[in-house]
């Protein structure tokens, strides 16, 4: 959530910064006319509460027909406290409803609009000419089908559309893929964390997702237990309730999950294989840093990504994603997007995302520097969504008789082996 204080001194930076993310500016009106109630209401509560104390203390001095005038006063106010203390409690139930509904404050940079709208930062690697080479791309899943490596048909068989199984060296391809990855990870300080895959829900509300992305989410509703669609959450809540030490930061963590995503609204889009489903494995960069080095980590978790996908020789570009497309715990974020050959188009592989401090204040994650203590800023960075990078790489490394190449940094992880071949039908 974001700071009150802020939204007091300076309500029209958040207005703006509703507006750039085409949601509802009238919030913030009300936000701050809830604010204020609670205040006020506060502070009413505050003065009858001393008054009644005050009050306690006079009776027993005083006189019998003092006694009973005093008495009648404390009857009033002991109504006129519980009053106020209702008040109070409707002003802040209030407050804390309408602050969970707003987005975190854009960062000035980030480009204004929608999802179309995002900056092209950078370009790397090049993009290879087919054409040149004598031969068409096959897609993804004519690759992997042909490998052995993806079924979507059985997939589908026993859990549904957009669904699949990795077989063969496919699960080899995965299994390589996460390892290099952490491995990466680890080498650049961060901590290897298994996470769980189910959470409570102020883990889930704490981290932003109950929001706009709620539909996307897969809720348990028996058991209240929320699937997480990133161990962002996981890793985020990981120190909820604490207070860290300014010293030890910052503390980085690489989260290797299962996610679960509902993808509710892209019916009809990318339905051919196995580039948007409903259950991937992901390794997740997470920072807990103090709030002025945030924007420093934003563009180090961008460093290991390009990083990453450089040593997967796949031409990528790095783009500022736009306002409306943030999510709504981002101030800024940066997405690296894969040439997928047959595609014609670069496609979002890694994000990385700066959320200052929304997230932990929102779960209360502080950092105590001396004798001060306040939110600390947290940030998060995917490293390797498995069945996307596979896509990239069997489009981009594929050839003509249809085996696939396997980058150098991946053949420590596959036994040496430097080409997937066709298996015989």
């Amino acid at each position: 959530m974001i700071d009150l204080r802020l939204l007091r001194e300076d309500p029209d930076r958040v207005r703006a910064s509703q507006r750039a993310r085409g949601e509802d500016v009238a919030l913030v009106d009300a936000l701050l006319s809830a604010d204020e109630r609670r205040r006020s209401s506060g502070v009413r509560f505050d003065e009858l509460r001393s008054e009644q104390k005050s009050l306690g203390k006079l009776i027993p001095k005083a006189t019998p027909e003092e006694r009973a005038e005093l008495l009648q006063k404390a009857e009033q106010l002991k109504t006129d406290v519980k009053a106020a203390e209702a008040a109070q409690n409707e002003a802040d139930d209030e407050t804390k409803r309408l602050v969970l509904q707003l987005g975190n404050l854009v960062h000035p940079d980030v480009p204004v609009g929608g999802e179309e709208d995002f900056v092209v930062l950078e370009t790397h690697g090049t993009i290879r000419d087919f054409g040149a080479e004598g031969f068409e791309p096959k897609d993804h899943l004519e690759l992997g089908e042909a490998l052995g490596a993806i079924d979507v048909e059985r997939g589908a068989k026993v859990s549904g559309s957009r669904f699949y199984y990795l077989t063969g060296v496919g699960a080899l391809l995965e299994l390589a893929l996460v390892n290099a990855a952490i491995a990466q990870a680890t080498e650049a300080g961060f901590t290897p964390m298994l996470t769980p895959a189910l959470v409570r829900p102020r883990a889930m509300e704490g981290t932003g997702f109950l929001g706009q992305a709620a539909e996307n989410v897969y809720h348990l509703e028996k058991d209240d237990y929320y699937l997480v669609g990133t161990s962002e959450v996981p890793l985020a809540a990981y120190h909820m309730d604490e207070i860290l030490d300014a010293d030890k930061l910052p503390l980085r963590y690489a989260g290797f999950s299962p996610c679960f995503r509902r993808e509710a609204g892209t019916y009809g889009k990318d339905t051919r294989g196995i580039f948007r489903v409903h259950q991937f494995d992901k390794v997740e960069m997470f920072s807990y840093v103090a709030p002025e080095d945030a924007e420093n980590e934003h563009k180090r978790l961008l460093e290991w990504e390009k990083q990453w996908l450089t040593g997967l020789e796949l031409p990528f570009q790095v783009i500022d994603v736009a306002s409306g497309d943030l999510g709504s715990s981002a101030s800024r974020k940066y997405d690296c997007e894969a040439w997928i050959p047959t595609q014609g188009k670069y496609r979002e592989l890694t994000s990385a995302s700066n959320c200052d401090g929304f997230q932990a204040r929102r779960l209360s994650v502080r950092m105590r520097d001396g004798k001060k203590v306040q939110p600390l800023a947290t940030l998060n960075g995917t490293l390797c969504a498995v069945p996307r990078t596979i896509v990239a790489i069997l489009e981009n490394h594929q050839l003509a008789d249809g085996s696939v190449r396997v980058p150098e940094v991946l053949r420590p992880y596959l036994g040496g082996r430097e080409v997937l071949e066709p298996i015989a039908k």
